[in-house]
C-alpha cells in the first residue's frame, strides 16, 4: 500500500490505472534515500518534474514501465484495486533508493513535466549487485469517504 497518494491524482486513480489512451502507461521512478521530502510537502506535488524538484531520482535503476496493470472492483469490501505485476532490476547498481512513486504517462514521449505522479511507496534497498524484486500486491485501493 502506498505511504501518499498525490493529491492530483485523489479520484483520477482507477481512471488513470485503467490506460486510457493508446500510447499511455504507469512508470515506476525510484528515488534516492537522501534529501526525500516530507510526506505532507510531497503529496502536493502536481507533476514528476516537481517531484524531482524535492527529491532525487536514482537514474541508474532507472524507471520500470508496469505490466499486468488490472484495476478490480470490489464489491465487496466498497473498493477499486490497483495492481500490477512485481518489477524487478536486474544487476542494481547506484545509491541507495528511499522510494519509489508511480506516475501516469500519458504518451511514450511525455517528459516530466506531463508526467502525472500517482503514489509514492516508502522502500529501503542499497544497490549490492544483485537482482532485486519489489513485491506488488495492490499498488494502491481506492474507496469513497462515504
Amino acid at each position: 500500500m502506498p505511504n501518499i497518494v498525490f493529491n492530483v491524482a485523489l479520484g483520477r486513480l482507477a481512471a488513470y490505472a485503467d490506460l486510457p489512451a493508446e500510447t499511455d502507461e504507469l512508470v515506476m521512478v525510484p528515488l534516492a534515500s537522501s534529501g526525500l521530502p516530507n510526506d505532507a510537502a510531497m503529496r502536493d506535488f502536481t507533476t514528476l518534474a516537481a517531484v524531482k524538484g524535492g527529491a532525487t531520482e536514482q537514474t541508474t535503476l532507472g524507471r520500470k514501465t508496469l505490466q499486468g496493470v488490472t484495476v478490480t472492483v470490489d464489491q465487496a469490501n466498497d473498493r477499486v484495486n490497483l495492481d500490477a505485476d512485481d518489477v524487478t532490476w536486474t544487476a542494481t547498481a547506484g545509491g541507495a533508493i528511499g522510494a519509489v512513486v508511480i506516475c501516469y504517462k500519458p504518451d511514450e514521449e511525455s517528459e516530466d513535466e506531463d508526467i502525472i505522479p500517482l503514489t509514492k511507496h516508502d522502500v529501503a534497498m542499497t544497490p549490492d549487485g544483485s537482482d532485486f524484486t519489489l513485491t506488488i500486491s495492490d499498488f494502491t485501493r481506492a474507496t469513497s469517504a462515504a
